[in-house]
């Protein structure tokens, strides 16, 4: 009994990843794998933070940016008057098929 029954340990490479607090997360690979195949970057289980192969430099932490609801993208790309333009338009429109249409002045 014993290591004969299991069979053989399969050669395998060790890497090492670090996140912006320094917390180590050790990632074991087949030593057939090719370096191209072995992540640059994975997600560290101890923090959610990216964590990348060099100790010295670790990924820094991105700036989440905060939600945005459709009214504020569409104040990014118009003019207060050019809303206004587009309200007023929308608005003869649907007076137009409701069949109350203002006199214009």
């Amino acid at each position: 009994m014993g290591e004969k029954d299991h069979g053989s340990r399969a050669e395998r490479v060790t890497v090492s990843y670090w996140d912006a607090l320094g917390n180590e997360t050790v990632r074991h690979f087949a030593a057939d794998v090719s370096e191209e195949e072995i992540p640059e970057l994975i997600d560290s289980p101890h923090s959610g933070l990216p964590a990348g192969r060099d100790q010295q430099n670790p990924p820094q932490i991105s700036k989440n940016e905060p939600y945005k609801t459709h009214l504020a993208y569409v104040k990014e790309r118009r003019t207060p008057e050019e809303a206004e333009e587009l309200l007023e338009q929308a608005l003869q429109k649907l007076r137009e098929r409701r069949g109350s249409a203002p006199i214009s002045a």
